[in-house]
């Protein structure tokens, strides 16, 4: 479904729009989104698998209640996978991962192309909570088809940026980051708006 969506570089202007002078709160749900996923590996690595897949639905929730709203990003959202619905959120992002991977198994193309289209899955898990999980990852594809390529570029616009981060370090990628997530965040809402009227 090709859809009339916004340009990629006013998806990112509204991100920087957003995100300035609120650089701090996304830096720091960024840390301890961080913190949380290496101390469950330092666990024998076992809850690792119950915390990671969640915590994805917990940090693009949280850009995405930032965008939705006139406030700055909250570390409190960064938790909200884990408090609702988080038997669904933890089976769906698995879902999600094993289909990508079986896929991939066909060749590298296969898996991206896979990736690109559950690539709503998560927001999708905050919005329609009623949906099961595979309806929700079908949904996802739904919205994305004919839809892949320019979410695909909008990552790659970004390209420059991370390049840039490698050279302190990987340390910029905690500004660049969050640059990403709420360019993305834009994207699902420009894209909801526009399926939906298209529906």
């Amino acid at each position: 479904m090709n859809l009339n969506l916004t340009s990629n570089s006013e998806l990112r202007a509204k991100a920087r729009a957003k995100l300035s002078g609120n650089w701090t709160p996304a830096v720091l749900i960024l840390l301890v989104t961080l913190g949380v996923a290496c101390a469950s590996l330092l666990l024998l690595y076992f809850p690792y698998f119950f915390v990671a897949p969640v915590l994805i639905v917990g940090v693009l929730g949280a850009f995405l209640n930032s965008v939705r709203s006139e406030e700055e990003v909250k570390i409190s959202d960064l938790f909200d996978g884990f408090k609702n619905n988080y038997g669904k959120n933890l089976k769906t992002i698995w879902v999600m991962i094993i289909y990508t991977y079986l896929w991939s198994l066909l060749f590298f193309i296969p898996g991206v192309v896979k990736l690109y289209s559950y690539a709503m899955t998560p927001y999708l898990l905050k919005d329609e909570p009623e949906l099961g999980a595979n309806a929700t990852i079908e949904k996802s594809m739904k919205m994305m088809a004919g839809n892949k390529m320019k979410l695909l570029k909008l990552d790659f616009s970004f390209i420059g940026w991370i390049f840039l981060s490698m050279l302190t370090l990987n340390i910029g990628l905690l500004w660049v980051t969050p640059y990403m997530y709420t360019a993305r965040a834009e994207f699902y809402e420009d894209l909801k708006k526009a399926y939906q009227a298209e529906a």
